[in-house]
């Protein structure tokens, strides 16, 4: 045992919760807009060395709970930008929402942590169980309670070079190579530091192999050029009667602004509600829109009544501004888009954040495609729904991602950023490039590798052309979803668990 290992032990539980919670802290550095990935992986393995020795369900649960919350309260601390949208209303929301999302959310660890204790001695097992759980958990996290898979310890990893692996690991797998390193590191400080060399030379091998990774191709010269708008409405203003003509003649102006390449745009996509009116209400708003396209097409954000209830919705309209084709958003965000058991909510005073009328916007069908002739088909994702790497499987191949999004609601420090990275992930797994038009930020192209190509920056009013960057050939990710990752998880534990029987003995 190393005298770190010697240090650890003789703390208090008080003191190892302290230590546990400074360890989620600086594990959550590795996401945006910090980008620390080697300092996170740090904090992961120092949580995962506070678990090597205690006895005890009961501690383990509080250290993992720490821990957790510590983590999410850094990650997610953005969860309170929309409550001050209009702080008068929801301000006083928001430091119980950031309390409950962060201890909610690290139930999640204090149950790996417990798992980690009850099935093995302690000792050096036990880190690599706790990964184990830790990863299944997380899993766990990305599906229950209509999930949310936003800030997994492998996120860690997008804009280096380990985030390619995610086209054959996907982001689960990435989670499980965060995890286990860590659990490694976590290893040889307890027993002894030459054991370090071990992760350190995965690590370094890993990152050898994703840098061998090729870029992908450059769009050809008489690819398509689309153009993104992006009008920069604070949330703050963007419904104000007397702002609503302002931020639509901005989107006017960006619309019919000069070529910015030699050839001009063919489609010009706007973000999510930027049609000021109901679709049926909206006809004058369409022929301005149409007009200011010239030739082009144009996808707009808006909303819709169908049976009595609002959708949040994404519009094709030709060059007329007729309307074209639609399509639903149909994972909304709790508490933002509608409220969970509704009634009951309703009856003490809640209502949801982005509610437009009556008791929220209802979902729509399901993922589907949009076909936009010569430009290939699209799978269409508005705001929340592009963290969800599941619902691309769900129809056949598409030829590129499209992602209207209002991140107005999240401030400016990390949400937004955060966002964008789930589109890059996203554009890895598929090996598809994707189309991000964002009301204040920030619209990109990213290709399918996941590097952005261009981008406008937050908070500033613009619009960007780009031709259309060619998709790679379906990833094994892209073919095989999550499953192999089950196995592994299976196939490792049955491991560790009979290697924990022999010491046992």
């Amino acid at each position: 045992m190393t005298g770190a290992a010697l240090w650890v032990t003789s703390r208090t539980l008080r003191q190892r919760l302290c230590l546990s919670f400074g360890a989620g802290v600086i594990a959550a550095l590795g996401l945006a807009p910090f980008d620390l990935p080697l300092l996170a992986l740090a904090g992961f393995a120092g949580f995962a060395l506070l678990l090597i020795d205690p006895d005890g369900l009961k501690r383990a649960f509080w250290i993992g709970l720490a821990g957790g919350t510590g983590y999410f309260a850094l990650s997610l601390h953005w969860i309170v930008e929309p409550f001050f949208v209009d702080p008068w209303r929801h301000g006083w929301m928001a430091p119980f929402a950031l309390i409950l999302m962060a201890a909610g959310l690290a139930l999640f660890w204090g149950v790996a942590a417990s798992l980690a204790v009850r099935l093995t001695q302690p000792g050096l097992l036990r880190p690599l169980i706790w990964a184990l759980a830790l990863v299944l958990v997380e899993m766990l996290r990305a599906s229950i309670f209509t999930g949310f898979p936003w800030a997994h310890p492998g996120h860690i990893w997008i804009g280096s070079p380990l985030m390619g692996l995610a086209a054959w690991i996907g982001p689960h797998g990435l989670t499980a190579l965060t995890l286990l390193l860590a659990a490694g590191i976590a290893g040889a400080v307890w027993s002894r530091p030459v054991i370090g060399a071990v992760p350190v030379a995965v690590l370094g091998a890993v990152f050898g192999a994703a840098s061998l990774i090729q870029p992908a191709p450059a769009a050809d010269e008489n690819a398509p050029v689309i153009r993104l708008i992006q009008p920069n409405a604070p949330q703050h203003l963007k419904w104000l009667p007397e702002m609503i003509p302002v931020f639509f003649r901005r989107s006017l102006e960006l619309t019919a602004s000069e070529p910015q390449l030699a050839d001009p745009p063919q489609l010009v996509i706007w973000p999510e509600t930027s049609l000021p009116a109901l679709l049926r209400n909206s006809e004058p708003w369409r022929e301005a829109i149409g007009q200011a396209a010239g030739v082009a097409r144009v996808v707009v954000g808006g909303q819709r009544v169908q049976d009595g209830t609002v959708r949040n919705s994404l519009f094709l309209l030709d060059q007329d501004g007729a309307f074209v084709a639609t399509y639903d958003k149909h994972h909304l965000v709790p508490f933002g888009e509608y409220i969970p058991l509704t009634a009951m909510a309703r009856s003490i005073g809640l209502r949801g954040l982005a509610e437009a009328a009556g008791p929220g916007y209802a979902p729509g069908q399901g993922p589907e495609l949009l076909d936009l002739g010569e430009l290939g088909r699209a799978f269409p994702m508005i705001c929340y729904e592009t963290i969800f790497p599941s619902y691309i499987r769900q129809v056949e191949r598409p030829d590129w991602l499209l992602q209207i999004t209002n991140d107005a609601w999240f401030g400016e420090f990390s949400g937004p950023f955060q966002h964008l990275e789930l589109a890059q992930l996203r554009a890895v797994e598929q090996g598809l490039p994707l189309l991000r038009a964002a009301n204040t930020g920030v619209s990109a192209v990213i290709d399918a590798r996941g590097q952005v190509l261009s981008s406008l920056p937050l908070g500033e009013e613009g619009a960007l052309d780009l031709r259309l960057p060619p998709p790679l050939p379906a990833t094994v990710y892209a073919r095989t979803g999550d499953w192999p990752i089950w196995v592994l998880l299976l196939g490792l534990s049955l491991c560790v668990t009979l290697a924990d029987r022999r010491v046992r003995h």
